[in-house]
């Protein structure tokens, strides 16, 4: 009988974000934007409240606004001017010391304190959120217990752990190596690599000679990976791999190297500031000399032209365009408890053509529980329950759980049995004594070995289980079956609704990929409504999986909340992982999580993240068609002070278009998705 389950994960300390600036300096910056802020409020009062001339008082305050608002700015530009890129950093810089040339203080303030205010904000969000790939090594231990030539185990570092070594694996501690069991049986927990619902029993292997000679062919009941969780057992394995070369190693590396290539939408920004801030300093350059020559303008008049545009073309409201817009949406995200780590993501997850789904702990609870009771008929099947809860009381193994929380309270007190000498049958089940009879409860395979066949009405009711991808464990007292019950991870109830209304909105392909049998996913799959469901997947199949079905829809989102997951979520365009029932590392590789154990914010997100795009294409057209017009209007007479009013007014109306995604269906985050909270265990009636 084979177990599956889930791993409770261990909090590995964040890796330093991979951005501009850390925590701390992602800090530091927003609290420059406020100070730049407060001392542009401070010139603007002491200049228009209290008159006072602008050389002087208002003077100084804008100059601080110049130094709090431009100190960030001008390291940025400068570090990607050294890199051979001239962006929109750079050219606001240009702006504001030409407006500041030209005695538009204020104007020069006000650019600077808005561009380093949305900046500092996405880069703190960006900072706070950041990914934490070296997390996924900490799931193997430092240390391991060597057995040297049959003595007693050392504590050894696991990097001193070699091909045909003896490790020790001491009950509910991790195993430190890959490898197989040569002595020992115990259940272990290994979906942090397999992503299989429920442990695998693990008994040692018949001939280790051939064993070491085929490792890799070693059936599930043998095999051990690094990072996986001990049950109540005691192992001895012999390792097969170094801590470098684990399956876990592989995933760290497979969740690395996804992670280094940029999103679409960040080459394209890349691409267009390459190119915006070079032509518009040529323009500015070209209108100069022009003006000179080909006009015989004076030089102080030619400057000034050129100045105006300059402040003309300058991105006021282009820069703040993108970042208002963002900025907006991750903090209404976060009011509905929904994370969201910077613009990519968020723009991005509103455009996926497909969006693939981990099973267990996802679209199911990631608790077995029993789901099927099949009693023979007359005195036998009323036997059932109590023999085998009696049997499985003895057992401290997650399905054994599942079987007495749920059927425990169906036996009465006269009923009641007691079980003795319960033997474990690897890949079968379980023996035991009851009142003298031996039990054996376990799966098909262990019955047929011994060539005793089922009653045809226990037959046909456990195709019709099995059918449905449920573990079947059969039980049989002395010389006659029981009967036969069901074990099943359930579904969430909201998971079918959310495929409804995620198909509704244009996702057009919706896969479940999971580590289960294929049984067990086409049983999910259907009663999830999945147009796709793909079972026994290693955490490098899954991301194969995602690699294929990224070449037919792009862009993909993969939803998650296991270590298996972090390759597939990182390989995707957008990884969104489970807050509360996944694991850290796996939200720690994200770019969207769910903080909240709740599938129904997955639409939320993504309506969230259609009207983000709506709205930054909105403010992208509005500022190009303002900075175009008031390129055209410099050259027939508009003044700079005109100039800078219009540029004001198009960056507060992009500002105040932004700021609509505040209000984004406030309330109705779950658009007619019932939420379902956890289920409580109640016995089964």
């Amino acid at each position: 009988m084979t177990y599956y389950g889930k791993v409770n994960q261990v909090k590995p300390k964040p890796a330093a974000p991979k951005n501009d600036h850390s925590g701390g300096s992602s800090r530091i910056e927003l609290w420059f934007a406020i100070a730049a802020g407060a001392t542009y409020g401070a010139g603007m009062v002491s200049e228009y409240v209290f008159r006072l001339p602008t050389i002087g008082l208002p003077l100084v305050f804008f100059i601080a606004t110049y130094i709090f608002g431009g100190f960030f700015t001008i390291r940025t530009a400068i570090a990607s001017t050294l890199r051979g890129r001239f962006e929109v950093d750079f050219l606001m810089i240009v702006a504001a010391i030409g407006a500041a040339s030209i005695g538009k203080w204020a104007e020069g303030a006000v650019l600077l304190f808005l561009f380093s205010l949305g900046h500092a904000l996405e880069e703190y969000a960006m900072s706070r959120a950041s990914k934490s790939i070296e997390g996924l090594a900490k799931l193997a231990p430092r240390t391991a217990l060597l057995r040297r030539d049959g003595g007693e185990p050392v504590e050894v570092p696991i990097e001193e752990i070699r091909a045909g070594d003896v490790v020790v694996v001491r009950p509910n501690s991790r195993i430190p190596s890959d490898g197989f069991v040569i002595a020992g049986v115990s259940a272990v927990d290994q979906s942090a690599v397999t992503g299989e619902s429920i442990p695998v029993e693990k008994a040692a292997v018949d001939d280790r000679d051939r064993a070491r000679r085929s490792a890799a062919a070693l059936p599930a009941w043998n095999r051990t990976f690094a990072g996986t969780v001990n049950g109540a057992g005691v192992l001895e394995i012999e390792v097969t791999a170094t801590a470098a070369d684990s399956t876990l190693s592989r995933v760290v590396e497979l969740v690395r190297s996804a992670d280094d290539a940029k999103s679409p939408t960040q080459q394209f920004i890349d691409r267009f500031q390459r190119w915006y801030v070079p032509i518009v300093l040529a323009g500015v350059l070209a209108t100069l000399l022009v003006s000179m020559f080909a006009f015989s303008t004076a030089f102080t008049d030619a400057f000034y032209l050129a100045m105006v545009v300059l402040v003309a073309a300058s991105p006021c409201a282009l820069a703040i365009a993108t970042p208002a817009a963002v900025l907006a949406g991750i903090a209404r995200a976060a009011r509905a408890g929904v994370l969201v780590k910077g613009g990519g993501p968020l723009e991005t997850l509103g455009r996926v053509k497909a969006m693939a789904f981990d099973k267990t702990g996802t679209l199911t609870w990631g608790e077995p529980r029993v789901t099927f009771v099949a009693p023979a008929a007359g005195d036998a099947g009323r036997q059932l329950v109590p023999t085998l809860v009696a049997v499985e009381a003895l057992s401290d193994h997650p399905l054994a759980t599942a079987i007495v929380n749920d059927l425990a309270g169906q036996v009465t007190e006269a009923d009641r049995l007691t079980a003795t000498d319960l033997n474990a049958v690897v890949g079968r089940g379980v023996r035991a004594t009851v009142a003298g009879e031996a039990v054996e409860i376990g799966n098909l395979r262990m019955f047929e070995e011994q060539q005793l066949t089922l009653p045809p009405d226990l037959a046909t009711a456990l195709e019709q289980a099995r059918s449905g991808g449920q573990t079947i464990m059969i039980v049989r007292r002395g010389d006659r079956f029981l009967g036969f019950v069901g074990v099943m991870d359930s579904s969430r109830a909201e998971s079918a609704k959310v495929m409804t209304v995620l198909r509704a909105d244009g996702v057009r392909q919706l896969v479940m990929i999971s580590g289960d049998n294929q049984r067990v996913a086409d049983a999910v799959g259907r009663e999830v409504g999945v147009d796709v469901a793909l079972g026994e997947l290693l955490p490098e199949d899954k991301v194969t999986e995602i690699t294929r079905l990224a070449e037919a829809h792009r862009p993909i989102a993969m939803v998650g909340d296991g270590v298996n997951d972090a390759p597939a979520m990182a390989r995707a365009d957008v990884g969104i992982a489970m807050g509360a029932a996944g694991s850290t590392v796996a939200l720690e590789t994200c770019d969207v999580a769910l903080m909240s154990d709740d599938l129904g914010r997955v639409p939320f997100a993504v309506q969230l993240s259609r009207a983000t795009s709506r709205i930054i294409r909105q403010n992208l057209i509005a500022s190009l068609v303002v900075v175009a017009f008031l390129i055209v209007a410099t050259f027939v007479g508009l003044n700079i002070g005109a100039v800078v009013v219009i540029h004001e007014g198009s960056t507060l109306i992009v500002v105040a278009n932004a700021l609509r995604l505040l209000n984004f269906r406030r309330g109705q985050e779950h658009a007619g998705i019932e939420h379902e909270e956890r289920p409580k265990r109640e016995a089964l009636a």
